[in-house]
């Protein structure tokens, strides 16, 4: 394999592409430059050869394997000619990546006269088959759904040149191994083989190898650092105030469309039922969606209709949202990979992004660990205030073009007629309160400290509180400190020492925080049906005090103390054995038979073995079992039923006479 590094600025100025078809579908979509991995696959040395490349997401892959694999489908011509068995396999990890792999070259292939086909999970088979029947030239799959076609002998793949495994790190990650060597195998051995991956690991370099002749390896990347048109940003926030600091991000920046990624089903749900709450428009991409809900979600995105989209990872993979400009890190990936990838949504085609992390105080080593691994500089902070996000929304007020566009004649008469009525404090306030309507309103954010491990003397001046319930309730400090945390909006450092009582508990509250407190769990003064009350001065804590003891040791024991001794019989003891008893001389004398007290048991020789057994020489597992067949005919039934019973089997069971003949 070869290994060829590209390193070029972002974007290079686009030079003649060898099919005239595909340079004049350039032309009309606006393609002036080219990003460095099309550009670097395009090369005339690499036409027809097979490639891993490696590029970062929204590094412009799409239409570069197009690109790519052109002279290997159109050949010596500019258009294709009549479809019928497919040409090239494009394949995706999911349905969105697929299905925007295929609009993106429907476009670029138009002008060659390109048929395309989709064979995706989720969509109706039997309508996949007609289209496959009538002929296709390119086909865009999945790998669980292409390889259904393949065993069915649905598709035929004679006629393949080229193959294309678009985010094969992906595929391998979600177990599309089996299925993608399946679809491999399948294929013709002289084709073209192009891998496209954002990062390469071990499993992708085995595959390539097993599956790819003399494969040149194209790493693009630009002299920059990687993402360079993203802003990352890490909001250190307290564990509570994880939905409020992603609301506030949301209308500091106020992007026209943002995506916000969540680890689990049940995240992305509840913050999806929150966001909604507020106000905003919304939708959400899980696994736990229909084709169809998945699809309208992402049209929903595009034609204007919601503008935040959450998500977790494998939903929104590969998808390409217009004006992405922010990406919300509710929950912090697993890996330096999926933030890259996460964060590879936005900052595309030369646009700037920013990319904010929620991070805790319980995730900050994991997420400095996960920026470190992935080579990016992120500055830290707070995440945006009630404050901030009011005077943002402010600043965007004030620099709205409507203030500096002139009154038409449509607006003249109502315009008139508010000026006269009303004065201009009246109308700047009736301004700001529909405006104020129109959008959600911030919240408030609990100060984040990096607090140290604080000594007990260091705690500082504190009230006493006494919480109803003690030790005879069944009271334990790991369900009270949640418990009054949540109740009354405190922090872990708020609180101080906890002494369970047998009866009541007390615990002690910063002076600074106690005020809250009281306001937080209400004028009933009760948590959960304990009652709540202060305490005046320090309480009375009863504590057992224990005497200290002398450090002894094992020898220091003085045995002879140990009380009263024990009453009743004593123990039984086995009566010990005579040092001096000799045992050989007992085995030398012959023991007395069972059945006759002095009399010898016969030796066991092996005649006498032989003697015992019905039959000899055979081992114990080849003996006859049950007693001996009757003689004359054993088998005959009225023989059998005598043999059965257990006074004929006595008697005469075994001197049976054959019948009669008459």
């Amino acid at each position: 394999m070869v290994f060829l590094r590209i390193a070029q600025t972002p974007y290079t100025k686009r030079r003649s592409i060898v099919k005239q078809t595909l340079q004049d579908a350039l032309d009309d979509r606006g393609y002036e430059t080219l990003t460095p991995v099309q550009q670097a696959v395009i090369s005339d040395d690499y036409a027809g050869k097979d490639l891993l490349v490696s590029a970062q997401t929204g590094s412009g892959k799409t239409i570069g394997f197009g690109l790519a694999i052109a002279p290997t489908l159109l050949g010596e011509g500019d258009r294709f000619q009549r479809a019928e068995a497919p040409l090239a396999l494009v394949v995706a990890p999911t349905r969105e990546l697929a299905l925007q792999v295929k609009r993106e070259l429907e476009w670029l292939y138009a002008k060659a006269g390109a048929i395309l086909a989709s064979t995706v999970g989720g969509m109706d088979i039997r309508t996949e088959r007609r289209t496959l029947d009538r002929g296709t030239h390119i086909v865009v799959a999945t790998p669980g759904r292409l390889r259904d076609h393949i065993e069915k002998g649905a598709i035929d793949l004679s006629a393949v040149r080229a193959v294309v495994l678009d985010e094969a790190d992906e595929m391998l990650d979600l177990g599309f191994r089996d299925d993608l060597e399946f679809i491999l195998s399948e294929c013709p051995a002289d084709r073209q083989t192009l891998l496209f991956s954002a990062t390469v690991p071990k499993m992708i370099t085995t595959l390539a190898q097993k599956y790819q002749n003399d494969a040149i390896r194209v790493v693009a990347k630009s002299e920059s650092k990687q993402h360079a048109d993203i802003e990352y940003r890490a909001m250190n926030v307290v564990d509570r105030d994880v939905e409020n600091a992603v609301i506030n991000t949301l209308l500091y920046y106020d992007a026209p469309n943002a995506i916000v990624f969540g680890n689990t089903r049940a995240t992305v749900n509840r913050l999806t039922t929150r966001l909604s709450n507020r106000g905003f428009r919304v939708v959400c991409l899980s696994g736990e969606l229909t084709q169809a809900e998945r699809t309208n979600a992402l049209q929903a995105m595009r034609d204007g209709r919601a503008n935040v989209c959450v998500a977790t990872d494998v939903a929104a993979r590969g998808i390409d949202l217009p004006n992405l400009d922010l990406v919300v890190h509710a929950e912090l990936p697993g890996s330096h990979e999926t933030l890259l990838h996460r964060s590879g949504r936005t900052g595309r085609a030369g646009r700037k992004g920013t990319s904010a992390l929620i991070v805790t105080k319980r995730s900050s080593k994991k997420a400095q660990r996960i920026l470190s691994m992935a080579k990016l500089d992120a500055s830290w902070g707070s995440a945006p205030s009630a404050e901030e996000v009011s005077a943002r929304e402010e600043e965007r007020m004030l620099a709205d073009e409507a203030w500096t566009t002139p009154v038409n004649e449509s607006e003249r008469e109502t315009v008139d007629a508010l000026v006269s009525a009303f004065s201009a404090e009246q109308l700047a306030a009736a301004y700001l309160r529909l405006r104020q309507l129109s959008r959600s309103a911030p919240e408030e954010l609990n100060a984040f400290t990096e607090s140290k491990p604080r000594r007990k003397e260091d705690f500082g001046p504190s009230v006493w509180f006494s919480v109803s319930g003690g030790r005879a309730a069944g009271a334990e400090v790991r369900r009270l400190l949640p418990m009054l945390c949540k109740a009354g909006n405190l922090t872990k450092d708020d609180l101080g020492a906890i002494r369970i009582q047998e009866t009541e508990t007390y615990v002690q509250v910063l002076k600074s925080s106690a005020e809250g407190f009281l306001k937080a769990i209400g004028p009933d003064q009760k948590v959960e049906d304990a009652k709540i009350t202060q305490v005046a001065g320090e309480p009375n804590l009863e504590r057992a005090e224990r005497s200290e003891r002398p450090q002894r040791n094992f020898k220091d024991r003085n045995f002879k103390d140990r009380g009263p001794k024990r009453e009743g019989p004593p123990k039984f003891k086995k009566p010990g054995r005579d040092r001096e008893f000799d045992r050989s001389a007992e085995r030398s004398e012959p023991k007395p038979h069972r059945k006759g007290e002095g009399t010898p048991r016969k030796p066991r020789d092996e005649e006498a073995w032989k003697d015992r057994t019905p039959r000899a020489g055979k081992p114990a597992g080849q003996k006859p079992k049950g007693p001996p067949p009757p003689k004359g005919k054993p088998n005959s039934k009225k023989n059998k039923a005598r043999a059965a019973t257990k006074a004929f089997a006595k008697s005469k069971g075994g001197e049976a006479r054959p019948k009669r003949a008459k």
